[in-house]
């Protein structure tokens, strides 16, 4: 099991939703030090969070950071966006940009901290997929989601052997900026944060936070026209 208490963790995207709940409650299980990331740290609003600056796309920003946090023991890859682009219809960078943040961020992040773990004796990874890694929506958001969810289960095989664990978060909506402009059922941010840290505790390999998202992956084992209902003629 991973314990959190005494543990010292760097949580990207820390400074609100998900992120800024994750590190709320990592203090509230008896953290040592957290880090918590943002492109612009003053946003990190915990007062006993260390901020970092952080772009995950950058590779300069993540050799920075690392070399910023060399006591890291548990990793959280939080940090994400969504252009909300078309594949036929927007600019190909839009369209890059969701794979650029969601799926290379966390590699990248991920590669510049394995050895900081292995040097700490091992560790944990938590990576923040999505219901829509099982679950097309229309847009390169869920490729970028969906790649995730298979880099994480390649990486959970590959890091065994290095003494460090990998769980994989899939969630719905959540209430917060990025879905703002959605009207549809969310989950509470602290939730879903206290599900994560639980899924952390215990090495779960994936914590579906929610109804929805266990509906979604229940339904990978039907027909098709189970998730797209919309096939149906």
């Amino acid at each position: 099991m991973t314990a959190i208490k005494d543990s010292v963790v760097l949580v990207t995207g820390g400074s609100r939703g998900i992120g800024k709940a994750l590190v709320d409650d990592l203090f509230e299980r008896g953290a040592a030090k957290v880090y918590a990331t943002a492109r612009d740290p003053r946003t990190v609003a915990h007062p006993g969070a260390i901020p970092l600056r952080l772009e995950v796309t950058d590779e300069a920003s993540i050799a920075a950071a690392a070399d910023q946090a060399p006591d890291v023991t548990i990793l959280i890859n939080n940090a994400g966006a969504s252009a909300g682009a078309s594949y036929l219809d927007s600019p190909i960078g839009d369209v890059r940009r969701d794979l650029e943040t969601n799926f290379y961020g966390p590699l990248l992040v991920t590669r510049a901290f394995v050895p900081v773990l292995e040097r700490n004796g091992g560790g944990h990874i938590l990576n923040v997929h999505s219901a829509l890694s099982w679950l097309a929506d229309g847009g390169p958001y869920s490729a970028s989601k969906a790649a995730l969810w298979s880099q994480t289960n390649s990486l959970r095989l590959r890091l065994r052997e290095r003494g460090i664990k990998v769980t994989g978060l899939h969630v719905a909506y959540v209430d917060t900026d990025m879905t703002a402009r959605i009207d549809a059922p969310k989950s509470d941010a602290a939730d879903v944060a206290a599900a994560a840290l639980d899924g952390i505790e215990t090495d779960a390999y994936e914590v579906l936070a929610d109804d929805v998202t266990r509906g979604v992956k229940s339904a990978l084992a039907g027909d098709l026209t189970l998730l797209y209902p919309q096939l149906v003629s």
